[in-house]
């Protein structure tokens, strides 16, 4: 049995989930607890002991632990060959790979001057009023990120010749922009298309209706910011 050390509100640890579900691959998932006042605060003494950063996702596969979501990823698409999530030629494999990174650390950065918005308002107006325009700062670049998205896909149904990686690393990042508050992908009827049919797919609909029901439970909701 798979086992997946994952959090509510873990971006990479969701993006193992629908890569794990995508590939109809079962798996025990053990959910590490977090709070938005301490996050992962105390942590889980077994993703401790598994992975020095201490952070989610965590697999472990028949006594071979892994963390790093791609990292992760890619072997489940060596050892379980079916229902692949890199293409077939190393041209592909290669564009795959550089649109997951892009999301991975790229749309990322642009994503994080926002997250403070699920938080806790802080009581020192000077340092809402920075975090406040440093996010104002963080949509306007998150729009670029979505135009070049919008060009790179040129209206096919998937960033690659089939449903990869990059797919389910971006389709994270542009759910935690919405989350988040960031601009809307409306403007872009390519990417927001490209968005709504992942979100059709179970694998995709799980992850994002409990990523909502965790803020329900978890965050501010940021009409009341």
């Amino acid at each position: 049995m798979i086992t997946l050390y994952s959090g509510p509100l873990s971006l990479f640890a969701r993006k193992v989930e629908i890569a794990l579900r995508e590939k109809g691959l079962a798996f025990e998932r053990i959910m590490v607890p977090f709070n938005q006042t301490t996050g992962y605060d105390p942590k889980h003494p077994e993703v401790l002991a598994f992975n020095p950063k201490g952070q989610v996702p965590v697999l472990s596969d028949d006594g071979l632990v892994l963390y790093d979501s791609t990292v992760i990823i890619e072997y489940l698409d060596e050892a379980y060959p079916q229902n692949p999530l890199y293409p077939a030629t190393p041209a592909d494999r290669a564009r795959c790979r550089q649109d997951e990174l892009f999301a991975d650390e790229i749309l990322l950065q642009a994503l994080k001057p926002l997250m403070h918005r699920t938080g806790p308002r802080g009581v020192d107006p000077s340092r809402r009023a920075a975090e406040d325009a440093d996010a104002l700062i963080a949509e306007d670049v998150l729009a670029g990120h979505h135009a070049r998205l919008e060009e790179k896909l040129g209206g096919r149904e998937f960033f690659g010749p089939m449903l990869c990686a990059a797919d389910i690393a971006l389709f994270m990042g542009l759910l935690f922009g919405r989350r988040l508050g960031g601009p809307s992908l409306a403007p872009y009827r390519d990417l927001s298309g490209w968005f709504l049919r992942l979100l059709e797919r179970p694998a995709f609909a799980i992850v994002a209706a409990e990523i909502a029901e965790a803020d329900r439970r978890l965050s501010v909701p940021l009409a009341m910011r």
